[in-house]
């Protein structure tokens, strides 16, 4: 890239640090109606530093839920036009005990950011913002036209966000989406991310007597809500880990012979990844390698159980009601849709009538894939090659953007999956991190793809 540019990033590290702390220290955090005002905070954050590098136009738009962010730069009609996506809102911190630091205070230790939303994904999102910067205060042509769109809302399904494209269609017209919300393969190995697995989240709710009862009254002769879930539960999968819902793996599109030699390909150590995580086993779906479980096979998963006494001590109570909360990551061809119907119709026929289930969907995605042969993943395997000296992996991931899928639909762009963060960045998790090196290298990732991408689209 420009030498001008490069410098402009190097000699700008520490405000670019201090700007990302300034806007980590605001907790976004969506599932929490108590911090509307600081998801709001978040999202004015980002329009003011739009601004501050004087775009064709930044608007705030306002939503149902939380506000959509939007700039745009034009430079040049003849040159591809790529849509930055990003999320400003994060996770709840709890267990805010388990924190080394507090969450919403950015600290370094060993070289890597500590705070909630430092690798989801405002600070990988970040970059993008930063690496436009470089070329606008630097006075370099910018080499593309480039639009943003940051939501508030991604950590609890997008509801306002696909209204909103829907609705915008011409305004985020583009050639293809970047977004960094994944994770590179490994420490110092760049990665892209080319397939993503969709989601349907359901809850379960088992109800029995009208009220707790006295387990040694009624013991026996009432069902328990508790033991009716957990008999469910055991239900929904075999011992080879094979999910027992009828139909559910219909649409399931197979992995072809070509698909898991190039699983073999990735430096993965299986050990290292039992010692990492504190494991003795490692466990799934049997006949596939545990690579290919995490990320190419569907999956259900309880995420959360609750019934009964949870306090100090012993009370003895047959709970009036039980719920869980569970998971299922899908992968092509798998609708989210499909997949809740046929799972609240199964779990419905393993309950008697000595209780009442009910079923709540929660949010859910379709899975993703991006084609290999795309120009702009060329470009982005270029631009990861120059800034890391490193061949960039091509690699599908286990976790969820829905809205991937939706901007593939809606816009008919096909999403480039650029990701600075790791597996091990604990997203989602007390101690959250992202890389300072990361930061910086993506800054300079973003700068360069940018520079390369009016080439590719030639060849």
């Amino acid at each position: 890239m420009s030498t001008t540019v490069l410098e402009y990033i190097d000699s700008n590290k520490a405000q670019f640090k201090e700007e990302l702390f300034d806007f980590l220290r605001i907790p976004s955090i969506s599932t929490d109606s108590s911090h509307r005002g600081d998801v709001k905070k978040a999202a004015n954050f980002l329009v003011n530093k739009l601004k501050s590098l004087d775009l064709d136009r930044v608007e705030l738009f306002e939503t149902e839920g939380n506000p959509i962010v939007y700039g745009e730069l034009t430079t040049d009609n003849s040159k591809p036009t790529v849509l930055v996506y990003g999320h400003y809102d994060v996770q709840p911190p709890d267990p805010e005990n388990l924190w080394d630091t507090p969450p919403f205070e950015p600290t370094v230790r060993d070289g890597n950011i500590f705070a909630r939303g430092s690798s989801d994904d405002k600070g990988q999102a970040f970059t993008h913002v930063k690496a436009l910067e470089a070329y606008l205060e630097s006075g370099i042509d910018f080499p593309v036209n480039i639009k943003y769109i940051f939501e508030g809302e991604e950590e609890v399904g997008s509801p306002s966000l696909v209204p909103f494209i829907k609705n915008h269609k011409d305004l985020l017209s583009c050639d293809m989406v970047l977004i960094s919300d994944t994770a590179m393969f490994a420490e110092d190995t760049p990665s892209i991310t080319y397939g993503l697995r969709g989601l349907t989240y359901m809850e379960i709710e088992i109800s029995g007597p009208n009220r707790d009862l006295h387990s040694g009254v009624y013991g026996g002769a009432v069902e328990n809500p508790a033991n009716a879930l957990c008999e469910i539960i055991a239900k929904l999968k075999d011992k080879d880990g094979v999910i027992q819902i009828p139909g559910f793996y219909d649409n399931v599109k197979p992995l072809t012979d070509e698909d898991r030699e190039a699983y073999k390909k990735l430096p993965f150590d299986e050990e290292k990844y039992k010692e990492e995580l504190g494991l003795n086993a490692v466990k799934g779906e049997k006949g596939y390698t545990t690579l290919e479980r995490a990320s190419a096979r569907p999956t259900l998963d309880v995420n959360g159980l609750w019934s009964g006494y949870q306090g100090e001590g012993a009370k003895t109570v047959l709970p009036a009601k039980a719920g869980a909360k569970v998971s299922m990551r899908l992968v092509p061809d798998q609708d989210p849709k499909k997949i809740a119907q046929l799972f609240s119709t199964y779990v419905k026929s393993l309950a008697d009538d000595a209780v009442t289930v009910m079923i709540t969907e929660h949010h859910g995605g379709h899975p993703a894939i991006t084609d290999l042969s795309f120009y702009g993943l060329h470009a982005a395997a270029e631009a990861f090659k120059e800034v890391y000296d490193k061949e960039p992996l091509f690699a599908r991931e286990g976790g969820s953007i829905p809205i991937v899928a939706d901007f593939q639909k809606v816009l008919g762009a096909q999403s480039i999956l650029m990701g600075f963060g790791l597996d091990s960045d604990a997203i989602h998790s007390p101690n959250e991190k992202f890389a300072l090196k990361d930061f910086f290298r993506g800054i300079k990732t973003s700068a360069k793809f940018f520079e390369l991408l009016p080439d590719y689209t030639k060849k």
